[in-house]
């Protein structure tokens, strides 16, 4: 596998520079984190949700999962919920389901991030296959990205 065309143009079309990491397929964040020899804080999962109906990218460390009611009042949105593996067929269609990479604008998307990943001078990423992801500079992606950031984030809670 490689990283899909569409995803490689749309970095280097805007000069951004990137290591690409290719690992062994993997298929949870923190799987895919320890695949590419990766913290788990540093990997920044993208979570689909949808916000009044329309989709949207949340980006958060691999070891959280999204804080819906944090997600609403950050989009202003009169309700939130993640979205449904049926509700993302066919709007990331150079993807793997569950492994687009956090290009809001290459899917007429939003992108929201929490502001936990701002702590690190570098972000890597999924980069369109459960067997991809892609290094940058967070100066780099903020200014590919123009994300919206804030605290939306929360760790997550094992059962006992």
């Amino acid at each position: 596998m490689a990283i899909p065309v569409s995803i490689e143009q749309f970095v280097t079309s805007h000069g951004v520079p990137f290591t690409p990491i290719h690992h062994r397929a993997a298929f949870t964040a923190q799987e895919e984190a320890a695949a590419a020899h990766v913290p788990g804080r540093e990997w920044a999962k993208t979570v689909v949700c949808l916000a009044d109906g329309k989709p949207l990218l949340a980006l958060l460390p691999a070891h959280y999962q999204v804080n819906v009611a944090a997600l609403k009042t950050l989009t202003k949105a009169t309700w939130v919920r993640l979205a449904t593996e049926h509700e993302m067929a066919g709007l990331y269609p150079d993807c793997d389901t569950g492994a687009m990479a956090p290009f809001g604008s290459l899917y007429g998307q939003d992108v929201y991030m929490d502001d936990s990943l701002l702590a690190d001078p570098e972000i890597v990423f999924h980069a369109g296959t459960h067997a991809d992801a892609m290094r940058m500079r967070m100066a780099d992606f903020m200014k590919l990205v123009n994300p919206v950031c804030g605290p939306f984030a929360e760790p997550i809670h094992r059962g006992h």
